[in-house]
C-alpha cells in the first residue's frame, strides 16, 4: 500500500483558506490536518535576470535552453553494463549485430518500427544493435515556437525509457563516428530470460 502524499506548504495554506470559508454539512468542523514533517530543502538557485531595453541587440551565442541537450543527458546517465565493454562500445570497437534506419520516417512510423526491431532483436538473442535517427534539420523554421533539431534523435531515447522497451534495454549511448556519431545510438540489450 502506498504512503499518502503530504501536502506542500502552499497546498496546505490553500486548503486552510478553503476550509475557513466552507460550512460543514453536519454542523461541526473537521479536525485540522496534521503538520507535514519539515524537510531541510535547499533554497532554489536563482540567477539574476539581466536587464534588457527595447531595441537592444541580443547575444545569439548564449544558450537559453532550460533542458540540457541530449548528449549532456546521456553523458550523465549511469553505466548499467560492464565498464570494460562500455569503454569498447564508446570507442567503436564493438560491432552492432543489426541496425535500424529511421531516416525519413515520421514519429508515427518510427515508434512501432523501433518497438518491433528492439523486441525482435532481443528475441533473436542479439546484444548490441544500432538505431540510426539522423542528426535532424540544421536550422529552425522561424516560427514563433523554437523547434529542436532532430525530433527522432530526441524522441528515441525517451521511447527506450518507456514500456515495453525499458525491460529490454540495458544501455543507450550515442554511436561512435564510424557508426553514425550523434545521428545514431548504440542500444545494448538485456539477455532474455
Amino acid at each position: 500500500m502506498r504512503r499518502p502524499r503530504n501536502l506542500s506548504a502552499e497546498e496546505r495554506a490553500l486548503w486552510d483558506r478553503v476550509a475557513e470559508r466552507t460550512t460543514p454539512m453536519n454542523g461541526r468542523r473537521a479536525d485540522p490536518l496534521p503538520e507535514p514533517p519539515k524537510k531541510d530543502m535547499p533554497a532554489p538557485r536563482t540567477e539574476p535576470i539581466p536587464s534588457f531595453r527595447v531595441g537592444e541587440t541580443v547575444n545569439g551565442r548564449e544558450r537559453r535552453d532550460v533542458l540540457p541537450g541530449i548528449a549532456d543527458r546521456m553523458a550523465e546517465a549511469p553505466v548499467n553494463m560492464d565498464r570494460k565493454s562500455f569503454g569498447k562500445l564508446k570507442r567503436g570497437k564493438l560491432k552492432p549485430e543489426a541496425r535500424l534506419d529511421l531516416h525519413g520516417m515520421t514519429l508515427a512510423e518510427a515508434h512501432p518500427a523501433l518497438i518491433s526491431f528492439i523486441m525482435g532483436s532481443q528475441q533473436m538473442g542479439r546484444r548490441l544493435v544500432l538505431v540510426i535517427t539522423g542528426k535532424g534539420k540544421d536550422r529552425d523554421d522561424g516560427g514563433p515556437i523554437p523547434t529542436r533539431l532532430g525530433v527522432l534523435r530526441h524522441q528515441v531515447p525517451q521511447w527506450l525509457a518507456l514500456p515495453p522497451l525499458v525491460g529490454a534495454v540495458l544501455q543507450v549511448t550515442p554511436a561512435h563516428l564510424k557508426h553514425g556519431g550523434h545521428g545514431a545510438y548504440y542500444i545494448y540489450l538485456r539477455r532474455q530470460r
